[in-house]
């Protein structure tokens, strides 16, 4: 019997300690992991517009201006009179010329490509990122990912001149241009009046 009453007490803090051993962890385990917490998270890229005067051009065939956000995949156009500028955050900026069309995609890896349909671009890459600009011809040139760079390309092959541009042809009488059709008819009068002049001279004789 003695024996019984010293195992008792042990036998009871032995269940107390494992029981306070349970309760512990599972107080750990509800803790938050800190280390999870702290793993940064990708940077979300989020493209916006700028447009030349707040003037509206077109993405994916509705309108759009300063302000407005740029998924990637955008078919973005711009008209004669409008320039437009592509945010594009940590991975840099797309210039857009005016008559220009084009298809901008990215991602959060880093990656930008640009593929001119008609027009003029430039591309600035930041660092981490590599930019690449397309045509139908193919491949217009790319950046490295460790540096970034620049890239400036235009396909003009179905773009049409504006109806204002001066033309280079002769035009005029018989083609010789207007300047020398203006010479040619100030000679010719003044030729064709010299007979006069000299017909009213009162004091010419018969030769």
């Amino acid at each position: 019997m003695k024996l019984k009453r010293r195992n008792g007490p042990r036998a009871i803090a032995a269940l107390l300690l494992f029981a306070m051993v349970q309760i512990g962890l599972q107080i750990g385990f509800a803790e938050p992991n800190e280390t999870t917490n702290a793993t940064p998270l990708p940077q979300q890229v989020v493209a916006r517009l700028t447009t030349r005067n707040n003037q509206p051009i077109t993405v994916n065939g509705l309108s759009a201006s300063t302000g407005a956000s740029i998924l990637t995949g955008a078919t973005i156009e711009t008209n004669a009179d409008t320039s437009a500028t592509v945010n594009l955050g940590p991975l840099g900026s797309l210039d857009i010329s005016p008559n220009t069309k084009l298809v901008l995609t990215y991602d959060d890896q880093g990656n930008v490509k640009v593929v001119i349909v008609v027009g003029c671009a430039v591309l600035t890459a930041k660092k981490k990122t590599q930019g690449e600009i397309e045509t139908e011809q193919g491949s217009a040139g790319k950046t490295e990912r460790a540096a970034g760079g620049v890239l400036r390309a235009c396909f003009p092959a179905t773009v049409t001149p504006p109806s204002t541009t001066p033309s280079t042809g002769g035009g005029g009488l018989f083609g010789l241009g207007r300047a020398a059709t203006i010479a040619i008819l100030t000679a010719g009068g003044a030729a064709a009046l010299t007979p006069l002049f000299f017909q009213s001279n009162p004091s010419g004789s018969t030769p």
